[in-house]
C-alpha cells in the first residue's frame, strides 16, 4: 500500500505524531524516509479537511529540531566509535565514503552544513551525530538546526500543500471537462456511424434496384 493511501486510514493526530516521529528518528541518525512521509502527509492535508497544514508543519519542524539535538548529544558522547558501529549496522548509509563526504562538508561549511544539510538526504541523517562527533559548539549547532528545521520542514509542508490544493482543483476541473469531451466524442461517433450505416444501406438498395433482372427462357411445350 502506498504511504499516502495508508495515511488516509488513520486519524489526524496519528498523522501528526507519525510525521514528527519519523522525521525525528531520521534526524537522530536512523535512515528512515522522513521526506517521503512529510510530502505524503502534506499532499494528504491538501485533500483532507481534517489535517491542519500548520499543525503538520509545526510537528515536522519539532521532530527535525529535537531529533537533530538528540543526535548531536549522542554523537558528542559516542564519538568516532559510534560512527564505526553505525557503519557496521548500516554500511550503505554510514560507510567510509559517506562519512568522509559528510566530514568534508562540515569542515568546509560549518554551520551552513547543518542548515543546508537538512535539504540533502545523506546530510540530513548525519548532521546531528556528526556535529556532535566533531565537537561543533552547541550554540552554533542549535541556531543552524532550528533555522534549518523551520526552513525545510515548514517550507516543504507549505509548498507541497499549496501545490496539492492547486493540483486537486485543476484535476477536478479537468475531470469534468474530460467527462464532457468524452460524452461529445461518444455522441459524435454514434452520429457518424449511424450516418455511414444509412449511406451504406441506401447504396446497397440502389445497387440492387439497378441490377437487371435475368431474362426468362420460354419453356417448350
Amino acid at each position: 500500500m502506498h504511504i499516502q493511501e495508508w495515511l488516509e486510514t488513520v486519524p489526524a493526530i496519528s498523522v501528526y505524531i507519525l510525521v514528527g516521529a519519523v522525521i525525528g528518528l531520521e534526524s537522530l541518525g536512523i535512515p528512515l524516509p522522513g521526506e517521503i512521509v512529510l510530502v505524503s502527509a502534506a499532499l494528504l492535508a491538501a485533500s483532507h479537511d481534517g489535517i491542519n497544514p500548520w499543525i503538520l508543519g509545526a510537528c515536522a519542524t519539532a521532530g527535525a529540531v529535537i531529533g537533530d539535538s538528540i543526535g548531536y548529544a549522542i554523537g558528542r558522547k559516542g564519538g568516532r566509535p559510534l560512527l564505526a558501529w553505525l557503519g557496521g549496522k548500516f554500511p550503505k548509509h554510514f560507510g567510509e565514503s559517506q562519512i568522509g563526504l559528510a566530514e568534508r562538508s562540515f569542515q568546509k561549511w560549518g554551520m551552513w552544513a547543518v542548515f543546508f544539510g537538512r535539504f540533502v538526504a545523506l546530510l540530513r541523517i548525519f548532521a546531528g551525530p556528526l556535529a556532535g562527533v566533531l565537537h561543533m559548539p552547541y550554540w552554533k549547532f542549535l541556531i543552524a538546526n532550528v533555522l534549518g528545521g523551520i526552513a525545510w520542514a515548514g517550507g516543504t509542508t507549505a509548498v507541497i500543500y499549496s501545490v496539492g490544493v492547486v493540483a486537486e482543483a485543476w484535476l477536478k476541473r479537468f475531470s469534468y471537462l474530460g467527462l464532457a469531451i468524452a460524452v461529445l466524442i461518444g455522441l459524435a461517433s454514434m452520429l457518424i456511424l449511424k450516418n455511414r450505416a444509412k449511406k451504406a444501406a441506401a447504396a446497397h438498395s440502389a445497387a440492387e434496384a439497378a441490377e437487371p433482372e435475368p431474362d426468362t427462357v420460354p419453356v417448350a411445350d
